[in-house]
C-alpha cells in the first residue's frame, strides 16, 4: 500500500457530507476531488492539499506543512502535509477547509 489507509478513512469521514467528492488514485496515493478538481490526498508518509496560490503562504504557517515538490520542483498552490499534521483533527480541518474553498472556487470538470 502506497498510502496510509487510516488517513484515507479519516478524510472519507470528513467529506461524508460534502456533495461532489470522488476519489482517484494518482501520484502513488489517493486524491479526493470536488466536482473533478483536486482537493487533497494521502501518500506514503502523509498527504498533500491544493490550497491555491492565494492561500499557500497561510497554509505554510501551519505546523507540519511544507511546499509540495514531488519532482524536486515546487508546485505552486499545493502543499505537503506531514502524517502527524493530517492525523490532528484541528490542523487537518484547517488545511482541508482551505483546499475545499479553493476547489469550490473552480468550475466543475
Amino acid at each position: 500500500m502506497a498510502y496510509d489507509e487510516g488517513l484515507a478513512e479519516i478524510l472519507r469521514s470528513d467529506f461524508a457530507e460534502e456533495p461532489g467528492i470522488t476519489e482517484r488514485k494518482m501520484f502513488g496515493g489517493l486524491c479526493f476531488m470536488k466536482d473533478g478538481n483536486m482537493v487533497c490526498g494521502v501518500h506514503q508518509g502523509g498527504g498533500m492539499a491544493r490550497v491555491g496560490k492565494a492561500a499557500e503562504a497561510e497554509a505554510l504557517k501551519i505546523k507540519g506543512v511544507a511546499p509540495l515538490s514531488f519532482t524536486g520542483r515546487k508546485m505552486g498552490g499545493m502543499v505537503d502535509v506531514a502524517e502527524d499534521t493530517f492525523a490532528d483533527d484541528a490542523l487537518r480541518h484547517q488545511i482541508v477547509a482551505m483546499a475545499l474553498a479553493y476547489a469550490r472556487s473552480l468550475p466543475a470538470k
